[in-house]
């Protein structure tokens, strides 16, 4: 167009072209806003910590709830008590000595040459007795047994809920680390909206023709601050409920990024589950049973036992006079049963209880090698996604920043392109969030079915 064609427009043209060149003007002179807007938010992830910090991090932690929970506690008092039961068990071999005494009339009667009768008012009794099992066919034996596979079925149990805590304890922790860094990188988002906000309304006030997209970026901005909020909702609940088992000394949100990390193998954890705690416990529970139907079947054998008495009293009054006296006896003592009706159906009970545990045992270990082989593999897909997208995210950064440039200065792309350039980088680093805390979370689990994260951690 030349000089004379352009002076000859309508005066509705060149006021159209001088708009728009104060437009260009304008956006042109917010070039270094933009900029600096990109660099604020230019982090694509954050550091990770040293493992070897995030795992001392995660023992105070799990220590604290330990100590604070009640179900750990009742766990261990109850391992206690089956302890005692044992001790109580292994008493029935010992001396036993026992005491009797008591005060009121009596009559005796005596045959002989002579039968006489003498009573007295008053008699006053007391006797010693010592006794000790010699034998009873194994049936205490196998009291003992069956009350120390308790016990430690007992022990086992109290094991697990230490374990039940601790998982419960990390998986909150995650929990709160993966909501708290949602917030953050939500909050880079609401800042960068805002800045281009900023920038548009400058432009706006300028060329009204650019207003649409204003609209549009302040809607970006605040479904970014919605979803900041949520977040940060979601990181104080789960704060809450982690503050209730751990206490108020918490660690950073960003203090476990190193933990659990690396995915461990498939083969060792399958020979570990067989080893695992609740399975343990399980084959304990087993010969318990077994041990119990043993002990029924022998209580139908011979007893034999040896013990001393001595008693001594004391009479007045009655037609006896006033006398004393006392005795002195022992020996051996055999017990034997005749009919026990109830004995067989109590052991046959037991032995049916041992086959039910032992079958609940193959079916629980059956479910955690299936439920291992699964959590594995979605482990270490989590894994790879992660570092799938945070290798992606370094290439997406650049995106942003070229469709910014290329809409500031050349103005070949649109708002609506640097807007979806903007949602894209920052899902991508939710992404990235979500799908290590994923990993680290399905790690705990794994080693939970295995050995036990309390070992892993120590």
């Amino acid at each position: 167009m030349t000089v004379r064609q352009f002076i000859a427009r309508p005066a509705s043209a060149l006021r159209h072209h001088v708009q728009a060149w104060a437009g260009i003007a304008v956006v042109a002179a917010m070039a270094p806003l933009h900029a600096s807007c990109v660099d604020e938010a230019s982090l694509t992830t954050l550091a990770t910590p040293d493992a070897a910090v995030s795992r001392g991090a995660a023992q105070r932690l799990v220590a604290e709830a330990l100590s604070r929970s009640a179900a750990v506690g009742a766990a261990r008092s109850s391992a206690d008590a089956a302890l005692h039961d044992t001790d109580e068990a292994r008493a029935a071999r010992r001396l036993q000595l026992s005491a009797t005494a008591g005060f009121g009339p009596a009559a005796v009667r005596s045959d002989g040459s002579a039968s006489t009768t003498s009573t007295t008012l008053a008699q006053a009794r007391a006797g010693l007795s010592l006794s000790q099992l010699i034998a009873d066919g194994g049936r205490t034996d196998r009291v003992i047994d069956w009350r120390d596979r308790l016990a430690e079925a007992a022990r086992l149990g109290w094991i697990g809920s230490q374990e039940q805590v601790t998982l419960n304890t990390l998986s909150l922790a995650l929990d709160r680390s993966r909501y708290l860094q949602q917030a953050e990188v939500y909050a880079q988002y609401v800042r960068q909206m805002g800045c281009l906000v900023g920038s548009l309304e400058q432009i706006v006030a300028v060329d009204r023709g650019r207003l649409s997209e204003l609209v549009q970026a302040r809607k970006s901005m605040s479904q970014a601050e919605l979803s900041q909020e949520q977040a940060a909702s979601q990181g104080r609940q789960a704060e809450l409920k982690l503050r209730r088992m751990a206490g108020d000394a918490l660690p950073d949100s960003n203090a476990l990024l190193g933990l659990l990390l690396q995915v461990p193998e498939l083969g060792p954890l399958q020979t570990e589950v067989t080893r695992s705690t609740e399975i343990a416990q399980l084959d304990a529970q087993a010969e318990a049973a077994r041990q119990l139907a043993r002990s029924v079947e022998a209580s139908l054998k011979p007893q034999f036992s040896w013990n001393v008495a001595a008693n001594a009293n004391a009479a007045a009054g009655g037609n006896a006079g006033s006398n004393r006296g006392g005795s002195l006896s022992g020996g051996l003592s055999v017990s034997i049963p005749l009919i026990s009706p109830g004995a067989g159906a109590a052991a046959d009970a037991a032995r049916k209880r041992a086959d039910a545990a032992q079958q609940a045992r193959d079916e629980v270990l059956e479910q955690r090698q299936s439920r291992l082989a699964d959590l594995h593999e979605q482990a270490r897909a989590a894994m790879d996604r992660a570092r799938r997208v945070a290798a992606v995210l370094g290439d997406s950064n650049r995106v942003r920043d070229f469709t910014l440039l290329q809409w500031q200065q050349l103005g070949r792309r649109s708002l609506f392109d640097v807007m979806a350039a903007e949602a894209e980088h920052y899902n991508l680093r939710i992404a990235e969030v979500n799908a290590r805390h994923d990993g680290q979370q399905m790690n705990a689990l794994l080693l939970s079915l295995g050995r036990g994260l309390r070992a892993w951690l120590h």
